[in-house]
């Protein structure tokens, strides 16, 4: 308060001298009658000195923004974890260039991988292992590894039937923990982490059996939605030499954490969307039930439906096959000679598809035919 107070007493001294610096000068008497109404409001009292105040604030340029109020305003807090929602303008560019559209089976399908992965790989590592998904997220490819923490093992795979690849991000913390278990090290301590060195035949090989074990379990997840088989491909270290799409095109990450009681680390998946562009249709569907989009109900009723549809069947007594210019040459009266005999079977056919074989014959005042054979259609190959 002493301060402020000490501020004021010196912006009026400096105040009143340009003022009387003015009224000193030549001119038409405005000078002192300004300076004259200055003075009677610097000496009003507290109410005058907040006026003045106010008036050389609002003629003085407004208060500069310091840096941590620029930083918010841009999106660029470097506090903030990149995983986090942003704010100001870098939010606005964000959410400009990666659109997000959502796949509700692609939800389900995950769910699925959870739950399979948490079996296959305890019978892989012979230990207590526990998976969950913590988020599903998207965003550009470019941004994706660029924000992976080295050292790590990327695994490119490829979906066989969709004709495009993926990737599968391994952090050091699972590595490790994965050798030690395999490895048989002790349970209670921490995997031990070795920083700063390439890694070695024995740890690829091993991180490798892994990956190929939650490869056939993402398979397995897909096969009610669509069969695909995921094949791997090869294992980098280096995120430059794993570039699957282009750094600016859209994709999907699922981040899983395994935790093998007090050891574990995360695994990340990154499925582009234009690997799943095949099955996008499917993905959009809405999930019923444990069947994966089937509706129990609208198949009931398509099925009763069905049942009662009415179908037109042609009986064929014979069938010919004449040149053109002989059915073109046909006139009133032209009579065409059938091979076919009280004794012939006649075909029963639902438009161009043979249905059934049998004989004619009359029941009452109707023509009929006896049905004693059903004819097997041929696949078309």
């Amino acid at each position: 308060m002493a301060e402020d107070k000490g501020r004021s007493a010196g912006d009026e001294e400096a105040l009143m001298a340009e003022w009387e610096a003015m009224a000193d000068e030549p001119g038409d008497g405005k000078a002192e009658d300004v300076s004259a109404e200055w003075e009677a409001m610097l000496g009003g009292g507290d109410a005058a000195e907040t006026d003045l105040m106010t008036n050389v604030s609002g003629r003085e340029s407004a208060r500069v923004l310091n840096q941590d109020e620029i930083d918010s305003l841009l999106g660029f807090d470097g506090g903030a974890d990149s995983d986090q929602n942003r704010s100001g303008i870098q939010a606005i560019l964000n959410s400009g260039m990666v659109s997000y559209e959502r796949l509700p089976m692609l939800e389900v399908v995950f769910d699925r991988l959870v739950r399979m992965m948490s079996t296959s790989l305890r019978n892989f590592t012979s230990d207590n292992v526990e998976v969950s998904l913590d988020n599903l997220v998207s965003l550009r490819f470019g941004d994706y590894l660029n924000s992976i923490p080295l050292p790590a093992m990327l695994a490119v795979f490829k979906a066989e039937e969709w004709d495009n690849f993926g990737l599968l991000t391994v952090d050091s913390s699972l590595i490790y923990s994965i050798v030690d278990v395999l490895l048989g090290g002790r349970r209670g301590t921490a995997a031990m982490r070795i920083e700063g060195r390439p890694y070695t035949t024995i740890e690829r090989n091993l991180v490798e059996r892994m990956i190929h074990v939650v490869l056939a379990d993402l398979s397995a997840a897909f096969d009610p939605l669509s069969p695909v088989a995921f094949r791997f491909d090869r294992l980098e270290t280096n995120p430059r030499f794993a570039t699957i799409s282009r750094p600016s095109n859209a994709a999907i990450v699922a981040k899983l954490r395994i935790d093998m009681e007090d050891r574990g680390g995360r695994l990340e998946l990154l499925l582009p969307y234009a690997t799943l562009e095949p099955v996008r249709e499917l993905l959009l569907q809405m999930f019923m039930g444990e069947k994966f989009g089937r509706d129990s109900i609208w198949e009931i009723h398509l099925m009763e439906e069905l049942w009662q549809t009415e179908v037109e069947l042609e009986a064929v007594l014979d069938q010919q096959y004449l040149p053109l210019y002989s059915v073109l040459n046909m006139e009133v009266g032209t009579r065409l000679m059938f091979n076919a005999t009280p004794e012939s079977r006649v075909s029963m056919r639902c438009g161009d598809v043979p249905m059934w074989a049998g004989k004619m014959g009359r029941k009452g005042n109707n023509i009929a035919i006896c049905l004693d054979e059903k004819i097997k259609r041929k696949r078309n190959t």
